[in-house]
């Protein structure tokens, strides 16, 4: 599979999407629950308040926003794959007094105004994208003057002789991919599935390379966080 290809990687999500949740818990250990609420942290959702969440998979980050913005607020939750919204449309369901709505979209191309969204959030999504730059341009369009943004992802830690650390952390992520997460995904039957996290990082900009590409799509605020020992990372934006 190509990283990036976007037929591809909506195929992707298609086929692991009724696993998804379960192996998202078996492989962080439930620590992703912990990462997506430091992301919500830093948007700092209120009442009243339109949120995105862009390549929002399953739900769970949504959901997460939608209970910090009653009364008189709204997320929408945007993905390119019909099945995972199909399943964040069934947890929405079973909690109606959320204010949610879920909608097949592309994260480089929404179609929303500018400015829509007074905060926004991406988990997983931006190493997907086919134009990481072009998905934070986007983002940046789609956030008013003062919003925040949260992008949540796996770190691809950057060695160098001057920095020893951060080659034990990418040969520790390649020993975590390669022999914990590979194998627990084959007892669900997607070996090749999640083989492509690692060649989907191979491509994806380094911590220094995301806030290069953040300040020139425009965000008056970077940063980018290392999470679990630089295993993940957290992009903190603001518009």
């Amino acid at each position: 599979m190509k990283p990036g290809d976007p037929t591809a990687v909506r195929e992707l999500f298609e086929a692991i999407a009724p696993r998804y949740d379960q192996l998202n818990d078996l492989l962080s250990f439930g620590l992703h629950r912990f990462w997506k609420r430091q992301a919500v942290a830093w948007i700092r959702p209120g009442p009243g308040e339109r949120l995105l969440d862009l390549c929002c998979g399953t739900g769970d980050l949504a959901l997460l926003l939608a209970e910090r913005v009653r009364p008189g607020g709204e997320v929408l939750g945007l993905d390119a794959a019909e099945a995972p919204l199909e399943l964040a449309r069934r947890r929405a369901a079973g909690l109606p007094w959320l204010p949610l709505r879920f909608e097949r979209g592309d994260a480089l191309a929404t179609g929303l105004a500018a400015g829509w969204a007074d905060g926004a959030a991406m988990a997983y999504g931006l190493r997907n994208l086919a134009d990481p730059g072009a998905g934070l341009q986007e983002l940046r369009r789609l956030l008013r003057s003062g919003g925040r943004a949260a992008v949540l992802d796996f770190n691809r830690p950057e060695g160098s002789a001057s920095i020893p650390a951060a080659e034990i952390v990418a040969d520790f992520q390649r020993l975590y991919l390669r022999h914990l997460v590979v194998p627990a995904a084959r007892l669900f039957g997607l070996p090749e599935h999640y083989a492509y996290l690692e060649t989907s990082l191979q491509r994806f900009p380094t911590a220094v390379e995301q806030e290069a590409l953040a300040r020139a799509a425009g965000f008056s605020r970077v940063r980018h966080r290392p999470l679990a020992a630089g295993l993940m990372g957290l992009l903190e934006l603001e518009a």
